[in-house]
């Protein structure tokens, strides 16, 4: 039976606070015509929290649209708890899933890498030779990771200094092993790329995480945190609370040594040597996350257009491209003011599928969209905390002096951040990746979790 889609937007409405399906809006309607006569076709590339959300909700709230997924990896693992599995709290197989519920959804599901995109023919063409025809695209790509920025972080030394920025076993798995094998008093040297950066408070929740491990395995080990950034660049107070509570921070014995302005500007394997304007900092285990921006697929269909050629401008009411037609772009690619978080993809991934199914059906979708986003982090200690932010669509207006200031999301009132980590905070964040992840996959009610909260 197909989902009330309407009915959806009053419930979800009410609930945006308690869970990831947020407050959805719809989104302007498109210059392209409807699709008329053949049922309509959809092709998503990405089958992360944007890609699998918007996958499952087109055929929900239309049925008769024909959709296609192409994803090479076979199965989805969260970013989202992944700081966990550096704890040891969590293993690998916690935050890993299969796609069986969103394969027996869609109409065609092909695992396989895409090679070329025609916007103008508007096909996709796959490294297994298949080609496949859209009335529209779905980029839901998340982020392209730039080595070369950091002199030396060649393919050589991407065996040895992990990024753990996508999650999965040769990176999350190979780094939690690299720290099992740290010997008690050695240094763990991680890095904050500047923003914006996928899941802002990530590397602070990372520091926290892997401080927990230490403190409780290896108590005589350092952790330096090379910030690219002035400044922590996320939840700054909390942060700086969980360190000094639990971790020493601010005293000389410290485990935690945070070094702003510092960013990494080579890597040296043999030396276990990273690089910034000022020194060159020696660590035992090496984590290095290098500047990113739109994933590949999105230059392939030339929507990585924005003034530095790095993120995707989009209409915010329908997440198509501003100068691609018929192309729409999810999540962490996006140039917006929204955290780059699994949260925002995958209620951005409801509002384009929304739009869509507006678009196709030549009704006008909601001119006034809503996103949300809740973000929990982890102090590895029991507690957690988070922040949560409401963004309403402003239409550009036009000014008595002829001057006009372009749409955009503002962020609403009526948001917040914890005053401060709980027991109960932790409780409720894994709630929430519980409730992302059924939402995004499709998991059943009676799913059989492993993850520990």
């Amino acid at each position: 039976m197909a989902f009330d889609r309407r009915e959806f937007l009053k419930v979800s409405a009410g609930v945006a606070g308690a869970t990831t399906l947020g407050t959805l809006a719809g989104c302007a309607t498109s210059s392209a015509p409807a699709v008329a006569g053949a049922n309509p076709k959809v092709v998503i590339v990405g089958a992360g929290f944007g890609g699998s959300t918007c996958a499952r909700y087109l055929k929900m709230w239309d049925p008769k649209i024909e959709v296609t997924v192409i994803e090479p990896n076979d199965k989805f693992t969260s970013c989202p708890f992944s700081n966990t599995v550096l704890a040891g709290i969590n293993n690998m197989e916690d935050i890993t899933f299969g796609y069986d519920h969103v394969k027996k959804v869609v109409n065609n599901w092909v695992q396989d890498t895409v090679t070329g995109i025609d916007t103008a023919g508007r096909t996709v063409k796959t490294a297994g030779g298949k080609t496949f025809g859209y009335d529209r695209l779905v980029l839901a790509g998340g982020i392209e990771l730039l080595f070369d920025k950091v002199q030396g972080y060649n393919a050589e030394a991407q065996q040895i200094i992990k990024h753990a920025w996508k999650a999965g076993p040769d990176q999350t798995g190979v780094l939690r092993k690299q720290l099992e094998a740290m010997p008690d008093g050695g240094t763990f040297v991680m890095s904050v790329p500047m923003a914006p950066y996928r899941c802002p408070p990530g590397p602070y929740e990372r520091a926290c995480t892997v401080a927990s491990y230490f403190k409780k395995a290896k108590p005589k080990s350092k952790i330096i945190v090379l910030d690219g950034n002035p400044d922590i660049a996320s939840k700054k107070g909390l942060f700086l609370a969980a360190w000094k509570k639990h971790f020493g921070f601010g005293t000389a014995d410290s485990m935690i040594d945070y070094r702003p302005n510092n960013m990494p500007r080579s890597v040296d394997p043999k030396k276990m040597m990273v690089g910034t304007e000022f020194d060159d900092v020696k660590g035992d285990v090496i984590n290095v996350v290098p500047p990113m921006r739109a994933a590949a697929i999105c230059a392939m269909a030339g929507v990585r257009n924005d003034s530095s050629g790095t993120w995707c401008p989009i209409d915010f009411r329908t997440f198509e491209s501003l100068t691609v037609k018929n192309v729409h772009i999810l999540g962490d690619s996006t140039l917006t003011n929204f955290p780059k978080s699994g949260s925002v993809a995958n209620n951005t991934a409801k509002m384009a599928a929304s739009a869509i199914v507006e678009i196709f059906n030549g009704r006008e979708p909601d001119a006034a969209p809503v996103v949300t986003n809740t973000c929990y982090s982890a102090t590895g200690m029991g507690t957690a905390f988070h922040v949560a932010t409401v963004f309403r669509y402003q239409a550009a207006k036009k000014a008595d002096d002829g001057k006009v200031t372009p749409a955009s999301m503002v962020a609403q009132k009526g948001g917040g951040v914890s005053k401060e980590e709980s027991e109960l905070e932790f409780a409720y964040m894994d709630a929430w990746a519980k409730n992302v992840w059924a939402d995004t996959l499709g998991l059943p009610e009676n799913f059989n979790y492993t993850v520990k909260g």
